[in-house]
Parts: C-alpha cells; sequence; structure tokens
C-alpha cells in the first residue's frame, strides 16, 4: 500500500503487523530498555530534571545507553551499529518514551543529530562521525530554529560564507535540545543568501558559542541552549549534502521523527497509565478503592482505549516502513537511501501520527493527574512531572497545526501528481449522493463486517468533502487553513479506527475470538467516538466553502456516510477497566 493510500484502498488484516507478532530479538530489545529505564532513569529522574546542579548526569547516562547498543540500533553495522529493523527501532522508541526528559536526549542524539549523517553525509563524514555517535562517545544537536524562523524553517537568517577552504558561519539559534553537552552540532545557514544548506559543526570551533539554559515549563533535563555562531570556521569539506538542498535533510529527517515521536509518546501513555491504575487501586474514599467508581472506571478505560488505537496506527505504519525499505533494497538501494524514502511515502501517515500520539499523551496525562486529584498536583507525585514534559510534544517536530495541514495537503499534492486517484471516487461519491439510498439488508461477513463497512462509508465523508473542496479552491485550497484542519481530523480519526479494528482482527485471526474479548470492545468504541467526530468535523469543514442546495445535499451525504448501530459503551469501558484494575496496569 503506498502513502496516503488508505484512504482509497482497504488493507488487509493480516497485511497489518501487530506488536502482539514481536519477535525474541524485539522482545529482547523491549526487556533491555525497561530494565535501564527502571534501574537507571526513575530513582533519578529529579536529579536528571536539577541538570545546572547535575550538568554531568544526562551525558553520562547516554553513555552507559550507548553501551547498551541503544544508541546505535539504526546505525549500521559497518559504523559500529546494530543495524536492527524499523520494527525493532519502534519497540526501543516506545520504552524510551517511559524515561521523560532523558528521552527527549536520546531522540534528538539517534534522530535529528544523527540521521543527517548517516543519510546525507560524504562517506569521510560517515565514517568520521557515526562510529562515537553510535556509542555515545560523541553527542549530537540539530541547530534549525531560529528567533524569527520557527514553523518557517527556511526564513532562516544564519549565513554560510566560503572563504577559500572553509566556510565562515554567522547567526543564532534557539530551543536547542541537547545543546550544553553535544560535541556535534548539525547547522542550516543561507548560502548566497537564498540558498538553504546543511553543515557539520564541531563544538570546539572557534567563534561557536552557548547561552544560558532555557527555564522551560517542562522537559526539565533536557538540556535547551541558544546557540551563537561569530565567524565560525569550518573546513570547507563539513558541507552536508548539496548546497541549497538543506531542506532535503531538515524535512525528511523530521518524517522519521514524526513516526518516532508518536512511538515514543505512546510508551509515555502507558507508564501514565501503569500509575494511574495502581494510584486509584490504592486509593480509598467512602469506604472502597476510587478504581471500584464508575466515573474513574470510565478515565482509565479511555485512556486505554486511546492508547491501543494509538499503539495500533503506530505499527502499522512501523510494518509499511519496513516494507518499503526491504522493497527498496531489492531495487538496488542502500539501507540508508531506502529507509530516507520510505519515510518520504509514508510522509502522511508520519504527520498523522504526530498528531495523533501527541495528543493522547496530553489526553492521558491529563486523565491520570485527574485521578490523583490534589496529590496530582504536587511534585511529590510523577504525574505532574509527566504532565509538564508531556506539553512540548503538540511543539516538537512541526506544530501540529503544521502537521495536520501537512496530512491533508499531501494528499493533494500526490492526487495532483497522479500518485493517488482520488477525484475520481470523490466524483462518483458525489453521484451516488444524488440516487436513492438502498436499505437492504446485507449478509454480515466476518465479525468485523459492520465495522469495516462503517470505515468503508467514513472514507467516503472525507472523499466527498476534501473533492467538494480541491474543486472549490483548486491550488488555492492550502490557504483555507480552517478547512484543512477539519479534513485532516477527518482522516486522523478514520486511520486510527481503522488502525484498531485491523489489529484486533488479526488478533482473532491468530488466536480466536475469545482472546481478543476486550480488544473488540476498545475498537467499537473508538470507531463509534470517532465516526460522531468524523461527522461534527465534516459539517464545519462544508459548511466553510458550500451552501445552498449543495450545501444542504452534502450535509445530508456526511450524515449517512457516519453511521454505525450504537452500543453500549458504558458497559464496554466497564469491561475494559476492570482488566486493567485486575491487572493494576495497562494490560493490552
Amino acid at each position: 500500500m503506498k502513502g496516503g493510500e488508505f484512504l482509497i484502498k482497504e488493507q488487509l488484516a493480516n497485511d497489518v503487523f501487530v506488536p502482539e507478532e514481536l519477535n525474541e530479538e524485539q522482545l529482547m530489545f523491549r526487556s533491555m530498555a525497561i530494565d535501564f529505564i527502571e534501574a537507571k532513569i526513575w530513582p533519578n529522574i529529579a536529579k536528571i530534571d536539577k541538570q545546572l546542579e547535575n550538568p554531568d548526569m544526562v551525558p553520562n547516562l547516554l553513555e552507559e545507553i550507548g553501551d547498551l547498543g541503544m544508541l546505535g540500533a539504526g546505525v549500521p553495522e559497518q559504523y559500529g551499529g546494530m543495524g536492527v529493523d524499523f520494527n525493532t527501532e519502534t519497540v526501543l522508541s516506545e520504552e524510551l518514551g517511559k524515561a521523560l526528559s532523558f528521552g527527549v536526549a536520546v531522540a534528538a542524539h539517534t534522530g535529528i543529530g544523527t540521521l543527517p549523517i548517516l543519510y546525507f553525509g560524504t562517506q569521510e563524514q560517515k565514517d568520521k562521525y557515526l562510529p562515537d555517535l553510535a556509542s555515545g562517545k560523541l553527542k549530537a544537536s540539530y541547530c534549525l530554529t531560529e528567533p524569527n524562523s520557527g514553523s518557517d524553517a527556511l526564513a532562516a537568517k544564519t549565513k554560510a560564507v566560503l572563504d577559500g577552504e572553509h566556510w565562515v558561519l554567522n547567526g543564532q539559534k534557539m530551543w536547542i535540545t541537547n545543546a550544553g553537552f553535544a560535541d556535534l552540532y548539525i547547522v542550516f545557514a543561507q548560502v548566497d543568501g537564498d540558498k538553504f544548506t546543511g553543515f557539520v559543526v564541531e563544538r570546539d570551533t572557534p567563534g561557536l558559542t552557548l547561552g544560558d539554559e532555557e527555564v522551560k515549563l517542562g522537559i526539565k533535563g533536557s538540556s535547551t541552549r541558544q546557540v551563537f555562531f561569530e565567524n565560525v570556521r569550518i573546513p570547507k569539506d563539513n558541507l552536508l549534502g548539496e548546497i541549497g538542498k538543506g531542506h532535503k535533510i531538515a524535512f525528511n529527517v523530521l518524517n522519521i521523527g514524526r513516526f518516532k515521536l508518536c512511538a515514543m509518546v505512546m510508551g509515555g501513555c502507558k507508564k501514565a497509565i501503569d500509575i494511574a491504575t495502581n494510584y486509584a487501586n490504592e486509593r480509598h474514599q467512602f469506604g472502597q478503592a476510587i478504581s471500584g467508581f464508575g466515573a474513574i472506571k470510565h478515565k482509565l478505560a479511555e485512556m486505554a482505549i486511546q492508547t491501543f488505537a494509538t499503539d495500533s496506527a503506530t505499527y502499522r505504519v512501523a510494518d509499511l516502513i519496513t516494507d518499503k525499505i526491504e522493497e527498496l533494497k531489492k531495487e538496488g538501494l542502500s539501507k540508508e537511501e531506502a529507509k530516507l524514502k520510505a519515510a518520504e511515502e509514508y510522509s502522511v501517515e508520519c504527520a498523522i501520527l504526530k498528531v495523533l500520539g501527541s495528543e493522547a499523551l496530553d489526553f492521558v496525562i491529563d486523565e491520570a493527574v485527574q485521578i490523583f486529584g490534589g496529590t496530582g498536583y504536587s511534585e511529590e507525585y510523577p504525574v505532574a512531572r509527566m504532565y509538564r514534559d508531556a506539553r512540548i510534544n503538540r511543539i516538537f517536530e512541526g506544530t501540529n497545526e503544521i502537521n495536520r495541514m501537512l496530512a491533508v495537503g499531501q494528499l493533494m499534492k500526490k492526487a495532483m501528481k497522479g500518485q493517488l486517484d482520488i477525484m475520481t471516487p470523490a466524483m462518483k461519491i458525489q453521484e451516488e449522493l444524488m440516487e436513492i439510498p438502498s436499505f437492504d439488508d446485507e449478509e454480515e461477513d466476518g465479525p468485523f463486517y459492520a465495522e469495516k463497512n462503517a470505515i468503508k462509508n467514513a472514507k467516503k465523508a472525507i472523499l466527498l468533502a476534501a473533492g467538494a473542496a480541491a474543486q472549490k479552491y483548486m491550488m488555492e485550497l492550502e490557504k483555507q487553513q480552517e478547512i484543512l484542519m477539519n479534513l485532516a481530523d477527518m482522516v486522523i480519526d478514520v486511520f486510527t479506527a481503522e488502525s484498531a479494528i485491523l489489529r484486533t482482527e488479526k488478533m482473532i485471526n491468530l488466536n480466536g475470538e475469545a482472546s481478543a474479548e476486550l480488544q473488540i470492545l476498545m475498537s467499537k468504541t473508538y470507531l463509534s467516538d470517532a465516526l460522531e467526530r468524523v461527522h461534527m468535523s465534516g459539517k464545519h469543514a462544508i459548511c466553510g466553502f458550500a451552501e445552498g442546495d449543495e450545501l444542504r445535499m452534502m450535509l445530508i451525504g456526511v450524515k449517512r456516510f457516519t453511521k454505525y448501530e450504537p452500543f453500549n459503551t458504558i458497559a464496554a469501558r466497564q469491561a475494559v477497566a476492570d482488566k486493567m484494575i485486575e491487572a493494576n496496569k495497562y494490560p493490552y
């Protein structure tokens, strides 16, 4: 399945990868990460947050985790890494998401710090830097954002001028993760005023200085500083990639960054649920544990349902990328080239996951604080720190607003280039609206017939709204941000609901329906709620551009395409919560 094709094509359950299929090696990596985080991170979490008092703690921990091979998991063996597949990298990312601000340091080092060299560096640069980056001997940072260029990264003002055998850099960067201890900086600057270009800059280069540590709302254990460049002279060979092609480095690396952010926050969701469930079982009010109250059960269940759905979507995309990597390698591409192109192919899905995961984590941790009540507001308890740390994820790797518009924009671009035929089914749906709907009962086939039919119809609602908006605005659609945001919410909900259904169906195929009883309830509950949101988002989008008979007809269509047989979601959530309360953790 091509990137974005989920909107017009059904994926079979047996073709998706689910966490229940993790192999022995992947489970070993998971266990190793869990052991490290439980032994080294959580006992020292308060010290890590006080980095000015303990400046060597995070760098030393990075070296320790590097000794275990986890910094170089995705780096090829020829450069001292372990060369694991993308699904295994996803497992590691998920577990590192439970490490709070230390996980941010790891992600910045292994992702935006290391990958630009792995993907775009010369052979000499790879040989020189990658082995030490994989071991943790060198720590990396990524310098993109400037005071006047946030989401508009290409508007950077930092300049690079070629002077004989050296580039001379002048400018400043801000919000630079790992800046305080990094040995290596990936820096973007303008050549000749308008050629956005990447460079590799070593820490001890004269003229490179740092601002003070930023006093942040959260992720206090993550070093964040400004980086200043005053006549910084670096060798001519430290050019990264091609002059004027820095956007390829920045944006392609961000595709993988968005995916891995979702994997990490998914781990954070599970950790928060474990903590909240344990507290709900221990905390007694009115003569019983608060976990026995319906309102608390609802919260625990919804936390689990959103996490399960996010989990399902994440591993679905991980496997799509894994399969694409293998396909491209067979065509003769190196593993690095294949990985880069595979992530680019699924840029729509990566943008979806970034929004989905970061907002799921915010919801889950907010509810965890509520379950803790007044104690949740105290820094003596872990959820206060998790609450603060979670907020950055809706800003990291491109704001959620940017990613919403990116997801729909990329779908439309693929359609315009002929890579996805979106307009043909969109036109057919408009014709379908003019027909009298059939209410004949169709013979059901399989445990999820009704759910898959509902998803198929929900995709029609998206195509109806998106197709009509594209016809009206043509190339100007990208300026209609409110409409794009509503369309994006429809796409995110449908992709996620479908992922949960496919995962559960595969679990049934593997181990029988009895083994997935609660997953069935979670999937149906998520779908039921998602369809209500799809209807609302579709209505808002259509009302933004249609009027008269067209508006009335399209609203009827969106309502028709988002119907789903109601069922008892209260009982479903109670059953889901009861299992969690019994297990005293997230058990799904």
